[in-house]
């Protein structure tokens, strides 16, 4: 038998021992992993209390069963839920159990998903917005997965799609009539109005999504400077708890330490870097080669500099010319004045400066204020984003590249305009995952935990 044919089953609640622990069993043989082990099947979508007992007749567990009959169900086949107390020796004596039934066995990593997906239960975009609820770590996170799972792109991608194809329609019958005088030029119109039309929204919404992809990854501030300036203490502080060595000898961060932060609902990767400077030392030489390298592809660098000492410029020179744009001005990298004696912590300055006492906290709050407005800026309108990842980025740019070219064609040639909307409509396909996705399924569903 297929894989693909065979009936899988998973843990799919959090690991043992839990309270409740749930494990789900989907595919043609899952009413028979019911009648097996709880005695008979219960009534479609009505929880039932069944004594549990293995192939040998021995009791397994007091537990609740759900049986699912396809196609109404989350994957799309028959599925049985068993809601067991969550002891490991509970579920290993059930999975045991499962696992003797005739064309049984476990799932994959995002195999119910998968075959949810392939059912038609959900589009890849939905599919998509599932593992990043998964893996949401924020709030915002949370909310845009959510809207993603909810169908917020794959929707408006499936009423572009069926348009261009409505608009393709009116091209090619103007081609099938192309000997009837001006039956092509009235099929023409109304179709170049609608092309237009398309290519305008797609074109608004990827202006409009700023960084909302990156919202998944999180945003990236590397803390960088010379030795012994306080960026393991700034860390520190930033963390509410101590992740870094603190020690008024130079040189003692020697590698990337790194720290997930939650500023106000965004995800925020804070670095702490080795101090930058020459050393003979090689493992403190091959710190700093690693802080280069992760402050270069960092979002935004924050520069700790004692207060009142002057800003060495060579010392960012690595950083200021690492990309476009990236300068102080531009507002990738900060100066930070730690260490100050007096006085109100500062403020930001017209070049990004700020003074801190890392050690006391005097000015940090100031700090995190302008991380979050940083981020907020950097990440754009993400409340109502419908690119979230790369992919769809990538493939909507295409079905508007397509819809661009058609309108520039239709003059010279249908022929060639209905060619391009044909590959307008199949980026969108790809989208959705409903032509020619197999080379992205596997890097996609990969990626979820077992018995999701």
């Amino acid at each position: 038998m297929h894989p693909r044919d065979q009936t899988i089953f998973a843990l799919s609640s959090g690991r043992a021992p839990s309270a409740i622990a749930v494990v789900r069993v989907s595919g043609s043989q899952a009413g028979l992993a019911l009648t097996t082990l709880a005695g008979r099947q219960p009534a479609p979508r009505q929880a039932s209390r069944r004594l549990l007992r293995d192939g040998a007749g021995q009791p397994i567990d007091d537990a609740v069963v759900l049986w699912f009959p396809g196609p109404a169900s989350a994957t799309g086949e028959d599925v049985a839920e068993f809601h067991v107390h969550g002891g490991r020796a509970v579920l290993a004596a059930l999975i045991s159990a499962i696992s003797f039934i005739p064309n049984m066995r476990a799932a994959e990593p995002g195999e119910f998903t998968r075959r949810a997906f392939e059912n038609g239960k959900l589009d890849l975009t939905e599919a998509e917005g599932l593992d990043d609820l998964i893996h949401a770590d924020t709030d915002r996170q949370r909310r845009q997965a959510l809207r993603q799972l909810q169908g917020l792109l794959g929707d408006r991608a499936r009423d572009w799609r069926e348009r261009i194809i409505e608009a393709s329609a009116l091209i090619e019958a103007g081609i099938d009539f192309s000997d009837e005088g001006d039956v092509p030029a009235e099929l023409r119109a109304p179709a170049v109005k609608a092309i237009k039309a398309l290519h305008d929204e797609i074109t608004k919404v990827l202006a409009a999504q700023g960084h909302s992809e990156r919202l998944r990854d999180g945003l990236v501030v590397a803390i960088a400077g010379e030795p012994n300036v306080g960026k393991s203490t700034l860390i520190n502080q930033l963390a509410r708890r101590e992740v870094a060595i603190v020690s008024p000898y130079a040189g003692t961060t020697r590698d990337v330490i790194e720290v997930q932060l939650d500023l106000d609902g965004y995800p925020v990767t804070v670095i702490d870097t080795a101090g930058i400077r020459e050393t003979d030392d090689p493992v403190e030489q091959e710190g700093v080669r690693r802080a280069r390298a992760r402050a270069d592809a960092a979002d935004l660098v924050l520069w700790l500099v004692e207060d009142g000492r002057a800003v060495d410029p060579g010392g960012m020179q690595s950083l200021v010319k690492s990309g476009p744009g990236r300068d102080q001005s531009s507002g990738s990298v900060w100066i930070v004045r730690n260490k100050i004696d007096l006085g109100e912590a500062g403020e930001v300055g017209p070049r990004g400066e700020f003074g801190i006492s890392a050690s006391r906290g005097d000015g940090v709050p100031d700090l995190i204020d302008a991380l979050v407005k940083f981020a907020a800026e950097f990440f754009g309108t993400t409340e109502g984003a419908l690119v979230t990842r790369a992919r769809q980025r990538d493939l909507l740019r295409r079905a508007s590249d397509s819809l661009r070219r058609s309108l520039e064609l239709v003059e010279d040639g249908e022929e060639l305009a209905a060619e391009e909307l044909r590959a307008a409509a199949y980026a969108l396909g790809r989208l959705l995952g409903r032509v020619d996705v197999e080379d992205v399924l596997e890097a996609i569903f990969q990626k979820f935990c077992i018995g999701k």
